[in-house]
């Protein structure tokens, strides 16, 4: 997919986020942060999410994994508001987005990447990286005439989390590049790094490693661990079986846009059911 990401507010969307919440949101909000429930999806004959229906416990890296045409990418932008469903409903902590606008979504916390990033054409890394907060102050006419002031602040404080987002990550020797001529694994955590400006509550990756090379890909693989670490909640689909068997537990499976299984990786490797679908019976 060649679509440009949809990112949240850095700062403003994490305190909207806070200010909506009351003193009985942080157990409400404890274990449970997105709820598929029963996402279907037609397109003409074809049924590419079939009343798919899954949870996603907070603090977990969840691996969404299914042969081609299973309907990860469908189920991706049904969740992300990309696409509208048929049916179904998409929870995101208890708020019901379902088919609102993928910026709004992205307002709420549930921020994701795309399987192809789009390079931008004219800017280095680090510019790159400054388009990921929504709603900043500079991108009003208005603001910039009657509140300079907050419009420099807000932009002083996004360029410092760039620089430190960049340090985490150990691409700060990008940030002058430009963004057209990284290679694809760059780009990728680049795209990664830009969408932790959003302090997502949730983040999903469209297939990280595809078409990356191994040493990028053990890099990928450890920001993931470290950023999970510090909290932040993943939903990841990947064809690299040993790179989504190594970092997601648990795993849910789809077949022909319907939820197949759901389990722990060996559980998964183990199903006769998964082996069946994914692999013609050749295990996983």
């Amino acid at each position: 997919m060649s679509e440009s990401p949809t990112e949240g507010t850095a700062t403003d969307a994490s305190t909207e986020r806070a200010a909506e919440e009351t003193p009985g949101d942080d157990e409400e909000r404890s274990e449970i942060v997105l709820e598929v429930e029963n996402l279907r999806k037609e397109f003409g004959a074809l049924v590419a999410a079939d009343d798919a229906t899954f949870d996603v416990e907070r603090g977990t890296i969840t691996g969404l994994i299914g042969p081609n045409g299973a309907g990860k990418s469908t189920i991706f932008n049904l969740i992300s508001g990309f696409y509208e469903p048929d049916a179904g409903t998409v929870r995101l902590n208890g708020d019901d987005v379902t088919g609102i606008e993928p910026y709004k979504i992205a307002n709420k916390g549930l921020i994701r990447t795309f399987q192809t990033p789009r390079k931008l054409e004219g800017m280095t890394v680090r510019e790159a990286m400054l388009i990921g907060p929504q709603r900043q102050p500079g991108e009003s006419f208005h603001k910039l005439f009657t509140a300079p002031g907050a419009v420099g602040e807000r932009e002083r404080a996004n360029m410092a989390d760039v620089e430190r987002i960049l340090e985490e990550f150990e691409i700060d020797h990008l940030a002058r590049q430009p963004a057209t001529d990284i290679s694809g694994g760059q780009m990728k955590l680049v795209e990664l790094a830009r969408a932790m400006l959003a302090e997502p509550e949730i983040l999903l990756l469209d297939e990280p490693v595809a078409g990356v090379n191994p040493t990028l890909a053990n890099k990928l693989a450890d920001q993931i661990r470290r950023l999970h670490e510090q909290g932040t909640t993943f939903l990841l689909i990947e064809h690299d079986m040993s790179f989504i068997m190594s970092l997601a537990d648990p795993i849910v499976v789809l077949d022909q846009g319907s939820v197949l299984m759901e389990g722990t990786p060996g559980e998964v490797r183990t199903d006769e059911r998964v082996a069946d679908a994914y692999l013609g019976g050749g295990g996983v």
